[in-house]
C-alpha cells in the first residue's frame, strides 16, 4: 500500500476528498448513538464546501490529507491559536482534528498522518484535541503522548469526550 500524508489547500479537489472522509467518519462515529436520519440531516445541512474552503484559506488553519493508493483515507486540520479553557495564560495552543476512516485504521496510516501533523506543530506549546470517548484513535493519541485533561462533549451531537493535550514546548 502506497501511503502519503501531505498538506492540501482548500481547493475543490482537496475539499471533495475531505468531505468524503467527513461523511463516512461522522456516520461511523455516531451510528451507535444517533439515528441514521439525524446523521444524514447533519451531513446534508452542515457539511458546506464553501464554508470549508473559507476556513482552510484562513492562514491560521492547515489541512493534511492522508492517501492510501491515491484514495483519501484520513485528515488532520491544524488550527493555530485555538484555545480551550484549561490552557494556561501565555501558552501558545494549537487544536487539531485527527480522523482516519475505520477501514484504513492501520498503524502505518496512523503514523504517516501523525508524523506529518507533528512536524507542522513544532511552533506551539500545547497541542490539543477534543476526542469522543468511544473514538478508537484516542488510544493511539495517548500512546503518542497525549494526556486526557478535561471531560467534555464533542461533535455535532455533543457526545461524551475528553480534551487530550500534548505538551510540545516546555517552558
Amino acid at each position: 500500500m502506497d501511503i502519503i500524508s501531505k498538506f492540501t489547500v482548500g481547493s475543490e479537489e482537496g475539499i471533495s476528498d475531505l468531505i468524503t472522509i467527513i461523511d463516512s467518519s461522522v456516520y461511523t462515529l455516531h451510528k451507535d448513538f444517533v439515528s441514521e436520519e439525524n446523521i444524514k440531516k447533519y451531513i446534508h445541512n452542515e457539511i458546506d464546501p464553501r464554508k470549508m474552503i473559507n476556513n482552510l484559506n484562513d492562514l491560521s488553519n492547515q489541512l493534511i490529507m492522508t492517501y492510501a493508493d491515491q484514495k483519501p483515507v484520513g485528515y488532520s486540520i491544524i488550527k493555530s491559536g485555538s484555545l480551550h479553557p484549561g490552557i494556561p495564560d501565555g501558552k501558545r495552543a494549537t487544536e487539531i482534528s485527527f480522523v482516519i476512516l475505520s477501514a484504513f485504521d492501520f498503524p502505518e496510516i496512523r503514523q504517516s498522518l501523525w508524523k506529518k501533523c507533528r512536524s507542522a506543530v513544532s511552533f506551539t506549546d500545547i497541542l490539543w484535541i477534543n476526542m469522543l470517548d468511544h473514538n478508537p484513535l484516542s488510544e493511539f493519541l495517548k500512546e503518542s503522548g497525549f494526556v486526557p485533561t478535561i471531560s467534555s462533549k464533542a461533535g455535532p451531537f455533543q457526545l461524551p469526550s475528553h480534551i487530550l493535550e500534548l505538551e510540545i514546548n516546555k517552558g
